[in-house]
C-alpha cells in the first residue's frame, strides 16, 4: 500500500507540474521571444519482487524548451537583413522623390533658365527679356540651394539616428551581458534556466534589428557577441559599447567608434546589417555621391555661363560680368578642405576649381609624410599622382593621366608630417551657387568681334562672322584689332598684318590641304591675333586681287545676339565628365548629367523596393519556421490542460484507493 501511495503521489506531483508548465505556456503566448516548454517525465527505478520488477512511479527529469539553434540563428540574420534594407529604403525613397519631382528637382529650373536665354537671344536689346534671364537664374540657384539643404537635413537626420541606434545597441549589449551572468550562475546546477534563455535570445534578436551580430555560444551557456569585422561587443558578463560622433575628417559626417576599456577603434565602414548598417550603407552608396554629383553640376553651370559671358559685350559695350558668384573665392576654397582633428599643424590649404568639365563626383584623401604628398580618390580608392608645380600648388591626375579638375594651394603655415586632409571639390557646390548680377543691361549677349567686307571689293568673296575660340582677356583683344585680310591673287590666299596668322583648317581644326584659299568653296580659317586670341571664320566666293575684309572690335553691338546664342547652346554642350586623355570621351550635358543622377537614384530605389519585398518575405518565413517549433498553440495547450487535469484526477484516485486499502487493513486488526 505504501508503494501504491508513493506511485500515486509521484503521478500527482508530475501532473501538477505538467499543469503548471501548460499554464505557463498559455500565459506567455504574447511574450516576445518566449519558447514553448514541455515537462519531460521518466519512470522511477522499479523494485524487484519474487514475481519480477514492479514499477515505483514517475519522476520529472527536465523542463525542456522547444528550441532550435538553427531556426533562431536564421531568424536573427533575417531580422538584421530586413532592418538594413528597411532603413536604406526609407531614406532613398525620400531622395528619389526629391530629385525626380517636378516641383523639387533641378530639371524644371534648368529648362526654364535656358528657355529664358533663348527668348532673350531673339531680341537681345529687350530689357524685360533680359530681366527674365536674371529671374530664372535666381530661381535655378535657389533650387540648387534648396535641394542641397534637403540633402543636408537628411545627413543631419542620419547623424541623429546613428546616435539613437548606438544607444539602443549599448542598452541591449548590457542586457545580454547581465543575462549571460545570470544564466551562467543558474546553469551551474546542471539545468537550463529556460525563461532567462528566452529573454537573452529576444535581446539578441532585438539587437539584430539595430546592427548585424555574430553569436558564439560558450561552454558555460553564455553568448559572446561580435560585430563588424570581429569586434567583441559582449564577452561573458562584460559589454563594450559603441559611440557615435563627428568624424575626424568631416565633422558633419558622424562615425561609429568601438570602445572597449581605454581603447577606441573607428569601425564605421566595417558595420553591416540592422538599421545602423542600412543607414551607413545609404550614406556611402547614395547620399555622398548625390551631394557630389549635384555640386559638380552646379559648379559646371556656374563656370560655363560665367565663362561664356566673359567672352561677350553688354549693352554698354563693356566686357560681360559674371552672372553667378566666384566659386574660387578664398572663403569657399577653404571650406572644400577638411582638416583632420588629429593634425599637428594649423595648415588650412585652399582647394581651387580649375576645369569643372573634368571634375569627378568623388572626395579625396590627401596625406603628407613630411616630404611627399600622397592622395587617394575615395570613390574607387584609386591612387592619384600628385604634382607640385609651382611650389605650394598641387595638381592631381589618375593612372590614365586624367587631370581631376582642381588644384590645392598649400598656403602657410605649411602642413606637418602626418597631417591628413579630406578634399571635397564638389560637396558644397549646390549650396554655394548664387546669382551676383542684378542689372539686366550687363548681360553680355553680343559677340566682341565682327567681320565685314569692304564695300569697294570687286569680287564675290564673302566672310562670316568670326567665332571667338579663346581669349586672354577682352582688354588685350581691343589692342589686337582691327585686322584686315587682303586677298593676294598671285599667292592664291589672304594676307594679314604682322603679328597675326591665318591658317586654313578642316572641320576638326587640323590644318587643311591645300593650305591656300579654294575659290568657289566655303573655306574655314583660324585667325590668331597678336595677343594670342584665336578666332574662327569662313571665307567663300571668288574674291579678286586687293579685296579686303576687316575683323574689328564689335563696338555698339546692341542688336548682336551671337554670344546669347552660345549661352543658349550651353544647354546641349558636353560640359560634365569630359576626359581629354580618353579618345572618344565627350562628357555629358547639364540635363544629361542630372538625368544620370536621377536615373541612378531611381534604379537604386527600385532595387531597394524589390529587396524590401524579398527580405520581408524571408523574415516572415524565418519567423513562421521558428514559431512552428517554438511558438505556443492555444488549441494544443487547451487539450493538454484537459489531459493533465484527468491525469491529476486519476493520480488522486490512486491515492484514494491506497487509503481505502490501508483503512481496510487497519480495520481487520481491531
Amino acid at each position: 500500500m505504501a508503494d501504491l501511495l508513493s506511485i500515486g503521489l509521484s503521478g500527482l506531483a508530475a501532473s501538477k507540474t505538467q499543469l503548471s508548465v501548460t499554464g505557463h505556456n498559455i500565459t506567455n503566448i504574447n511574450t516576445p521571444g518566449y519558447t514553448r516548454q514541455d515537462a519531460v517525465q521518466a519512470t522511477r527505478i522499479p523494485q524487484f519482487s519474487g514475481a519480477g520488477y514492479i514499477g515505483s512511479g514517475t519522476s520529472l527529469v527536465d523542463i525542456r524548451r522547444s528550441y532550435s539553434e538553427f531556426l533562431t540563428s536564421q531568424l536573427r540574420s533575417s531580422t538584421a537583413l530586413a532592418s538594413d534594407v528597411a532603413a536604406y529604403k526609407s531614406q532613398i525613397d525620400q531622395l528619389d522623390s526629391l530629385l525626380a519631382g517636378s516641383t523639387t528637382g533641378i530639371t524644371p529650373s534648368l529648362q526654364s533658365f535656358f528657355a529664358a536665354l533663348q527668348t532673350a537671344a531673339e531680341d537681345p536689346a529687350n530689357i524685360p527679356a533680359r530681366q527674365l534671364v536674371l529671374s530664372e537664374a535666381e530661381g535655378l540657384s535657389r533650387r540648387f540651394n534648396t535641394v542641397y539643404e534637403r540633402l543636408n537635413e537628411q545627413n543631419n537626420f542620419l547623424n541623429k539616428q546613428m546616435v539613437a541606434v548606438s544607444d539602443q545597441v549599448n542598452r541591449l549589449a548590457t542586457s545580454v551581458a547581465s543575462l549571460n551572468n545570470a544564466i551562467a550562475v543558474a546553469a551551474a546546477n546542471g539545468q537550463q534556466p529556460n525563461d532567462l534563455l528566452d529573454a537573452r535570445d529576444e535581446a539578441v534578436r532585438q539587437l539584430s534589428t539595430y546592427v548585424g551580430v555574430t553569436v558564439v555560444p560558450q561552454d558555460d551557456s553564455s553568448y559572446n557577441l561580435f560585430i563588424g569585422s570581429g569586434q567583441p561587443l559582449v564577452v561573458g558578463a562584460t559589454a563594450s559599447r559603441l559611440e557615435v560622433g563627428p568624424g575626424q575628417g568631416d565633422p558633419t559626417r558622424f562615425e561609429v567608434q568601438f570602445v572597449s576599456g581605454n581603447s577606441r577603434q573607428t569601425i564605421t565602414t566595417q558595420l553591416s546589417g540592422g538599421e545602423l548598417g542600412g543607414l551607413i550603407r545609404y550614406r556611402q552608396e547614395v547620399l555622398d555621391s548625390t551631394f557630389n554629383s549635384l555640386g559638380r553640376l552646379a559648379l559646371a553651370v556656374s563656370d560655363q555661363v560665367n565663362s561664356q559671358l566673359g567672352q561677350g559685350l553688354d549693352l554698354k559695350g563693356q566686357v560681360g560680368s559674371a552672372l553667378f558668384g566666384d566659386f574660387n573665392d578664398p572663403a569657399l576654397a577653404a571650406l572644400r578642405v577638411r582638416v583632420f582633428s588629429s593634425n599637428s599643424s594649423n595648415a588650412q590649404p585652399l582647394l581651387n576649381i580649375g576645369d569643372t568639365s573634368q571634375l569627378t563626383a568623388s572626395d579625396y584623401r590627401l596625406e603628407f609624410d613630411g616630404t611627399n604628398y600622397t592622395a587617394r580618390r575615395l570613390s574607387d580608392n584609386a591612387m592619384m599622382s600628385v604634382t607640385e608645380n609651382p611650389p605650394g600648388t598641387l595638381s592631381f591626375s589618375d593612372s590614365s593621366g586624367r587631370d581631376q579638375g582642381f588644384t590645392i594651394d598649400v598656403g602657410t603655415p605649411a602642413p606637418a608630417a602626418g597631417d591628413i586632409f579630406l578634399l571635397q571639390p564638389t560637396r558644397r557646390g549646390a549650396g554655394d551657387i548664387a546669382v551676383v548680377l542684378d542689372q539686366p543691361d550687363q548681360l553680355a549677349f553680343a559677340a566682341p568681334v565682327r567681320a565685314e567686307s569692304n564695300l569697294q571689293n570687286r569680287g564675290t568673296g564673302a566672310i562670316s562672322q568670326p567665332d571667338l575660340q579663346s581669349v586672354l582677356n577682352l582688354g588685350s583683344l581691343t589692342g589686337a584689332l582691327p585686322v584686315t585680310l587682303t586677298y593676294d591673287e598671285a599667292a592664291g590666299d589672304f594676307t594679314v598684318p604682322a603679328g597675326a596668322t591665318l591658317t586654313r583648317i578642316n572641320a576638326d581644326g587640323t590644318p587643311a590641304a591645300p593650305a591656300t584659299f579654294q575659290p568657289g568653296q566655303t573655306n574655314s580659317y583660324e585667325l590668331q591675333l597678336a595677343d594670342g586670341s584665336t578666332l574662327r571664320l569662313t571665307l567663300s566666293g571668288r574674291p579678286q586681287e586687293g579685296d579686303t575684309f576687316a575683323v574689328a572690335f564689335n563696338a555698339n553691338g546692341v542688336s548682336d545676339n551671337r554670344n546669347a546664342l552660345k549661352l543658349a547652346d550651353l544647354q546641349s554642350k558636353a560640359a560634365i565628365g569630359v576626359d581629354p586623355a580618353a579618345p572618344g570621351s565627350t562628357g555629358v550635358s547639364f540635363s544629361d548629367g542630372y538625368g544620370d543622377l536621377v536615373e541612378r537614384v531611381g534604379t537604386l530605389t527600385a532595387q531597394a523596393r524589390l529587396d524590401g519585398e524579398a527580405t520581408t518575405a524571408i523574415l516572415k518565413q524565418a519567423t513562421d519556421n521558428r514559431d512552428s517549433l517554438s511558438g505556443v498553440n492555444l488549441d494544443e495547450e487547451a487539450a493538454n490542460l484537459i489531459k493533465f487535469e484527468q491525469y491529476y484526477n486519476a493520480s488522486a484516485q490512486i491515492i484514494q484507493v491506497a487509503r481505502s486499502l490501508f483503512d481496510t487493513l487497519i480495520s481487520s486488526f481491531r
